[in-house]
């Protein structure tokens, strides 16, 4: 049995669900974060948001995808947890780097538009 197939099914159930639930809130919540910078024009606050959005899941599924090329042959059940969790923690220290780069770049924008 090849552990390597049974590790990228894993690693990309476990990486795409995070992925996919911590967008569906940064969405949410970035509605209401982008509509204070720019309260007369809500229907740019939503367009904006959902460009994020799929610019989000495009670049970290991406990314999942793409580190799958990086994987060493696993040959135990041990290697493939360890595998598992340190490319997971990457996808997720990526994701919150990701997140506060996005609302510092918004904000310095916004701030440009504004003045």
């Amino acid at each position: 049995m090849n552990l390597n197939i049974i590790g990228y099914t894993i690693y990309l159930l476990i990486t795409t669900f995070i992925i996919i639930k911590v967008g569906k809130i940064c969405y949410r919540n970035g509605n209401i974060y982008v509509a204070q910078f720019i309260p007369e024009h809500e229907d740019l606050c939503q367009k904006t948001n959902q460009i994020l959005l799929v610019g989000y899941y495009l670049l970290n599924i991406g990314y999942c995808a793409m580190t799958l090329i990086s994987w060493e042959r696993i040959l135990s059940i041990n290697q493939l947890i360890e595998v598992i969790s340190v490319k997971s923690a990457i996808i997720i220290c990526s994701i919150s780097i990701l997140h506060y780069f996005n609302i510092f770049i918004l904000t310095k924008y916004i701030q440009k538009l504004i003045h």
